[in-house]
């Protein structure tokens, strides 16, 4: 599956992360896409909340990181469980799910890129 496709895979007719895509593809529940990305399990249940900016952004910030991650990991599946479970030395041992759940997923898409272009962080 190429960046294009796993983008186009988990976002809306209107641009935006649609939370039931993303949940299907990863193959997991709403309540743990919720649990992923530090929202409640409302915010990505219903309609009115998943295009809030506050949720749509833990989301963009939660597939940008998956996209990234996924050119080596193999899968989305493989790489949710790179973010849910890989501690990240750089960071104190946290994973990437708890530096987006803490609002630090730039550090997280600065560090990915680090080691893409230089092999370590």
């Amino acid at each position: 599956m190429s960046e294009a496709a796993f983008l186009q895979d988990v976002t809306g007719q209107n641009g935006l992360v649609a939370a039931d895509r993303l949940s299907a593809v990863l193959r997991i529940t709403r309540s743990e896409l919720a649990v992923a990305v530090g929202v409640s399990r409302d915010a990505v249940a219903k309609s009115s909340r998943v295009v809030t900016p506050a949720t749509q952004s833990r989301l963009r910030d939660m597939v940008e990181i998956l996209n990234r991650v996924r050119a080596w990991s193999g899968s989305p599946q493989q790489a949710f469980a790179w973010y849910r479970s890989q501690p990240i030395a750089s960071f104190g041992d946290q994973t990437a799910e708890a530096l987006v759940k803490e609002g630090r997923a730039e550090a997280v898409k600065r560090y990915l890129d680090r080691i893409t272009v230089s092999g370590y962080a």
